[in-house]
């Protein structure tokens, strides 16, 4: 298919929204999407066992009975509290499985399309491409947010299972009600999946790189992986807030009395920024590319 677009071409706003259902709907009836969810749902399952299992005999979770164990920072509050485990879960899939979802979801938009011949025959229907690519990337957020629920659900579901709800201590050392505490979980899960917005664009822009669905998921699981091991080299450190994962785990600030808002704010800039520099990019490519599959 050449570059020119038809002249004129009316597109109702029905059958754009149509056109989003129906990805969506493609999107998460994949097995693959499905088996990511699984994934995601299991990791606070696991974490809850674990830390019951480990404080059976009475002992704190982290280890040696005190509160600097290693793990994310809320796991020794777990025993007191089964809503920690919502920000544990979320502590434990962010720097990893979280993203790694995200990218292989972002990264087969486009390229799977083409790859499996489609990209063609959606392009055919009076969508355009900026409207197709745009409604990729709202596809790929609403994932973003689907599947940081599906971690703060599960580890919710667990920890009131497994461990007592009530009153929390925030990291300031104040004490709040759980109504406020869920709140502030939901904040947490919304500001999570926020965080996943330049991971989303990256991987979109990939996606327009290459007719391989698994070209396109592997690059960008890799580029995922090669920002964050370049975050923690120190002789880099003035590049660091630069980084997409930077900020990742300022969500934390969230528990403090008042909230600290300073590395949350540079955290959504950041990512704003990666949205709209990569999101451009995607943009270019994609209307620039000649559609062969």
């Amino acid at each position: 298919m050449s570059r020119a677009e038809p002249a004129i071409r009316e597109v109702s706003p029905l059958w754009t929204l149509g056109l989003f259902r129906s990805e969506l709907l493609t999107t998460f009836r994949r097995w693959r999407t499905l088996a990511l969810l699984g994934v995601l749902a299991a990791v606070p399952v696991l974490v809850g066992i674990a830390v019951k299992i480990e404080t059976g005999d009475g002992s704190s979770a982290g280890g040696g009975g005190g509160g600097g164990g290693e793990g994310p920072a809320f796991i020794s509050q777990i025993t007191n509290n089964g809503l920690f485990l919502v920000f544990t879960a979320l502590a434990a899939t962010l720097p990893f499985f979280l993203p790694m979802a995200i990218g292989v979801v972002a990264g087969d938009a486009v390229a799977g399309e083409a790859n499996a011949g489609t990209l063609r025959y959606l392009l055919v229907a009076p969508a355009g491409r900026t409207r197709l690519l745009l409604t990729k990337y709202a596809t790929v957020l609403i994932f973003c947010l689907v599947a940081t629920l599906v971690v703060a659900v599960s580890a919710l579901t667990v920890g009131a299972l497994l461990f007592p709800l009530g009153e929390l201590t925030t990291i300031s050392g104040t004490r709040i009600g759980f109504a406020e505490g869920l709140g502030r979980a939901l904040l947490i899960a919304l500001v999570v999946a926020a965080s996943l917005v330049g991971v989303a664009a990256l991987g979109l822009f990939v996606s327009t790189l290459t007719n391989s669905g698994i070209a396109a998921m592997a690059t960008t699981v890799g580029l995922l992986i090669t920002v964050q091991i370049l975050d923690q080299i120190p002789q880099l450190n003035a590049l660091h807030p630069y980084f997409f994962s930077h900020y990742w785990l300022s969500f934390a600030d969230l528990m403090r009395e008042p909230v600290y808002w300073e590395d949350l704010t540079k955290n959504l800039g950041v990512q704003a920024l990666y949205a709209a520099v990569f999101g451009s990019a995607a943009w270019a490519r994609f209307t620039a590319k000649d559609i062969t599959a």
